[in-house]
This record gives structure tokens, sequence and C-alpha cells, in this order.
């Protein structure tokens, strides 16, 4: 028999005042922008190239101008050539004409006239038909221009009330984009089949099947293996753990693209325990001899590695597919190489960096040698399973950086032959798959963002907004005018609890008006895409793993805030000094 469902459980919906803020923002900005935005100027909005082509417009002829080629004359007769060389002939003595050839100069003149009057007659209708064809075709244009702009305005109301719902969370986020979704569709803002397009994005199930190798490291031990074996390198000192922690968080992004899971699930375990096992706890006070430092590291670390690949975060293919929208083609592999040299630099400075200005009391760790060896030989030898999870996870990393250039093998392709390889082996089961909630969890929000995203450049909202923004910051440099673009994509993190709100929300459209006001096309789309990941280090509550680590009560709000700040000034000036210098190397600027 079945459970019987529990009575008197209350409501089990969505929170009731955040769905109605959201409900409520929603419905203003979908019933109020067509009545108060007015259809901007052809020349700042063009509507949808879709819509264009459905209208058969044609470039406008161009005019006649000076030394253009003219139409062919008649050729001239061998008589007009020699006159024109040597002159007109002397007048020769007039013939006077006879009746009967007069008449047949007159029927002649008669016919010539009629056939003139006729083709001018025709020329003139032809011309007409012409004219009503292109006022036809204008009137259509415009009505099909003025009803984009409207679709616009729409879709970009429930863009936002998505976003607002992710922030809000009535419900999960997966939930809030769904609904979206919905709402794009029975609304008949997009058709059906354009609602569900996001969800066929090759670099979105490139994430999915990175969720997939995840749960392969956890399941296997592998990870929590590499976690130990750096402790046991590099843990003799306090400083020298960070550097472990950092290793390992460097080895496991490519390959787990839930910065949570990473940190809050293999990271964070590992250091609490070895931080109780010194004595530190926040309940007694103890917070500063080594858990607070260990915390806010292995927080900032986390960010860094976030940005160094295209795998290391959910968020992170959705900005790929942003920047893809404007022609700009980032691979696994060129988001790899720009950013190596910057991230490996803020890898080796934030530990030092935190460790001088929030220095722990205690400085030497030897124990934490001794406890790794320790979990390590309780762990025994590599198990078959972690052998044919290393053997799969390097020939994907290996076809990660050479496969599309060498094999013609890209990279969501390669991740889905590692997964077939994990399935076969053993490694995961069907069952593992299903079960990785997170995974389409990602699927559903990520889609959902990355088509009304991607629709609100179609239609033409993104290009306008960028053309009204680039126009008011007219008259600056690229340069000038990239940096206060990039820092204030950056610092608006302080208003948005996700970065797959924020990059959702601001990425497309910031990425349009630095392509508009002449920043190069591969550095805007980088750097805001490694901007996507470092904002986060401001707030205790701007990524999954802030709270969590915050949640462990060893760095108070004030304090964490405060090195939040530094730390993104940190990550700013090398990411854009080191950065800048090495994307000069490769030909990025």
């Amino acid at each position: 028999m079945s459970n019987p469902e529990p009575r008197g459980g209350g409501w089990l919906g969505a929170k009731p005042l955040p769905l109605l803020a959201t409900l409520a923002v929603g419905c203003l900005l979908y019933f109020a922008l067509p009545r108060v935005a007015p259809v901007p100027d052809a020349k700042l909005f063009a509507g949808s190239a879709a819509s264009k082509a459905k209208n058969g417009a044609k470039p406008a002829e161009k005019a006649a101008k000076p030394g253009d080629a003219k139409p062919a004359d008649k050729p001239k007769s061998a008589e007009a050539k020699m006159e024109a060389k040597t002159g007109p002939k002397p007048d020769a003595p007039v013939r006077k004409l006879g009746p009967k050839e007069l008449e047949v100069q007159r029927i002649e003149a008669e016919a010539r006239a009629k056939f003139e009057a006729a083709a001018k007659a025709k020329a003139e209708a032809e011309a007409k038909v012409k004219a009503e064809a292109d006022a036809k075709a204008k009137v259509e244009a415009e009505k099909v221009r003025q009803a984009d702009w409207v679709r616009g305005l729409h879709l970009f109301a429930i863009f936002v009330a998505t976003i607002l719902g992710i922030i809000l969370r009535p419900l999960p986020m997966g939930a809030v984009a769904m609904v979206g979704v919905g709402l794009t569709a029975i609304t008949g803002t997009l058709p059906i089949g354009d609602s569900l397009s996001g969800f066929a994005e090759k670099t979105l199930w490139l994430i999915i099947v990175a969720f997939m190798f995840a749960r392969g490291f956890i399941k296997t031990g592998l990870g929590t293996r590499i976690a130990y074996f750096f402790m046991r390198l590099l843990g003799k000192r306090t400083l020298g753990l960070a550097y472990g922690f950092a290793a390992t968080e460097f080895v496991l992004a490519p390959v787990v693209p839930s910065n949570t899971a990473r940190t809050a699930g293999v990271i964070m375990p590992i250091m609490r325990s070895l931080a109780r096992a010194y004595g530190s706890n926040p309940e007694d006070g103890t917070a500063r001899k080594i858990g607070a430092y260990l915390t806010v590291t292995c927080f900032n670390l986390d960010l860094i590695v976030s940005a160094m690949f295209l795998t290391a975060m959910a968020a992170n293919p959705m900005t790929q597919k942003f920047a893809a929208d404007f022609g700009i083609t980032i691979t696994w592999n060129s988001w790899f190489v720009a950013a190596i040299v910057p991230g490996l630099v803020g890898l080796l400075v934030i530990p030092y960096f935190f460790y001088k200005l929030y220095k722990p009391e205690i400085t030497e760790t030897p124990e934490a040698v001794e406890m790794a060896k320790a979990k390590l030989a309780e762990m025994g030898k590599f198990s078959m399973p972690e052998w044919l999870m290393t053997a799969v996870f390097s020939f994907v990393l290996v076809l990660w950086v050479i496969g599309e250039k060498t094999f013609g093998i890209d990279g969501t392709t390669a991740a889905l032959l590692g997964l077939a390889l994990l399935l076969l082996t053993g490694v995961l089961t069907w069952k593992d798959v299903l079960e990785e909630h997170n995974a389409w969890d990602v699927l559903i929000w990520t889609g959902g963002l990355i088509m009304m995203a991607g629709f609100l450049n179609k239609l033409g909202m993104i290009p306008w907004f960028s053309k009204v923004v680039g126009a008011s910051m007219a008259g600056h440099g690229w340069h000038f005018a990239f940096i206060v673009l990039s820092l204030t994509y950056f610092y608006a993190h302080y208003f948005f609890a996700s970065m797959t709100a924020h990059a959702g929300a601001m990425y497309a459209a910031f990425l349009g008006v630095a392509l508009t006001l002449g920043a190069p096309p591969m550095l805007a789309a980088l750097v805001l895409c490694f901007f996507s990941n470092l904002h986060a280090s401001m707030t205790h509550y701007g990524t999954g793993p802030a709270p969590a680590m915050f949640g462990l009560g060893y760095v108070p709000i004030g304090t964490w805030w405060r090195l939040g700040f530094i730390a993104s000034v940190v990550n700013i000036f090398i990411w854009v000094v080191v950065g800048g210098a090495w994307w000069k190397v490769l030909h990025l600027w």
C-alpha cells in the first residue's frame, strides 16, 4: 500500500512574500514598459535579423556619383567616328524629298513617338509598382521592428523577474527558471521551440558531463586522496597547508564544475577537521589559531580556480555562449591558456597575502603531515576505480587541451566520450548519473537563462543597449571605457547572491557595450568571464560556498567583508596587470 499523504502539512508551494514580490515586478514591467518606452529610432534599434530577412528587404541601390560608369550609348557609326576625329563634313547640297519619302518619314516619326510613349508609360508603371512595393516593404518592416521592440520588452520583463526570483528564492533556482521558460511561451513572447532552445546548447552539456566526473572523483575517493596527498607533501607549515589546498583545487577544478562541491564537499571537511585537531574552534574564541586563516584563504582560492577553467564553475559555459552570440568563439583551451598565468600568480599570492594580513597564531603544523599520512594509510593503495578514474580524467584533459586542433574533437564531444568510458568501466553506473541532481538542476536554470539572454540579443535589445551606453561614453578611448565597464560589472556583485544570476543579468549587455566602444572582442569576452568568478570574494552570500564557509563561524561578518574587498583589489590588480601583459603576448589586444 502507498503511504498516505501527510495531513495538516500546511502550504508546501512557493514562499508567498518572495513570490508576490517577483510577480509584482514582472507584471509591472511586462505591462508598463511597452507603454512608457517608445520604439527607438531605427538607427539605434533595428529589430531581429530574422525579421529583416522575412521582409525581403534589399540593400538600397547606390546613387549615381560623378565619374560612375553610365549606361552604354548606341554604338556610333563609322561616319560618326570619323566626324568626331576630323570634324563635321562640309554641308552637302540639300536634295528635295519627294512625296513618298516625306510620307515614309512621317510614318516612321509617328511610330517612333508611339514607341517612346509606350516605353515611357511602361517605365512609369514599373516605377510606380516598385515604389508601392518598397513603401509596403518599409511599412511591413516597421511593423515587424515595432513588434520586435514590444516582444523584446516583454522578454526583458520575464528575464528580470526570473533573475529576481533566483535572488529571492520563492522556489529553487531550477523551478524559477522553468516557470520563466514557460511564461515566454504561454504569453506568446516566443514560440515554444525557441523557448526550449537553450537546453540544446552543447556547452551546457559539457558542464553537465563535468558534474558526472565530479561524482566519479567523490565516489572513488580520488578527490579526498588528492587533498591528503598535498597535505602530506606541503603541510609542515600553515602556509604550506594553504598551498596544498590551492594545489588540490587546481587539480580538481577542470572536472568538478561546482565550486560548492569542490570547496564545501571536499576541501571544507578536511580543513575543518584539521583546524579542530589544532584546537581552533570558533565556539571558545580560538578561531584565529588556524581556522580563520584557512577559511578565508580556501574560499578565495576556490574563486581563482573557478576563473581558470571553463569547466570549473557552472555559469562559465553560459558566459561562453553569450560571447558566441557576438561571434566570439572561446574554447576550453583558449580559456585555459588566457587564464593560466594570472591564475597561477593569484594562487601563489593569495595564501601569502592573507598569511601576512590575517596571520594565524599557529604557523608550524608538523602534525598535519602525520594526520595526512594516517588518512592515506587508512585509505590503502589505489583501487581499480581510482586508477580508471585517473586514466579517464587524464585522457579527457588531453583532449580538452589539444583535441580540437589535432583531432577535430571539441570539448563537449571529449566529455561525452569520457562519460561513456566511465559507464563502460563501471566507475559510474546509470543510477549515479540519474542521482546527480545538481547536474540536472544546472541544465534547467542555465538553459533557461541562456535562452532568454540569447533572444534578447536576437531581438535587438542588447545591441540597442550597447549603442545607447556606448554613445554616452563617446570621446573616451576603449582602454579607459573598458576599465570603467569592467569595474562596474565587478563591484555590482554586492547586489547579487549568485554568480549565475549576475552573469545572466549583466554579461551580455556589458560585452555588447565593450564591443561598441572598440574593445578587442576576445579580450573583452574573457575579462568579463574571469570577473564573473573573482567578484564573489566580497560578501558572505555572493556564491554557493560563501554561506557554507562563513557558516563555520571562524570569520566575523565585518572581517569577511573587509578582507573580501581587499582581496578583490588584489585580484583585479593581478588579472589586469599580470594578465594584461600575458594577453599582450597572446595578441589578444
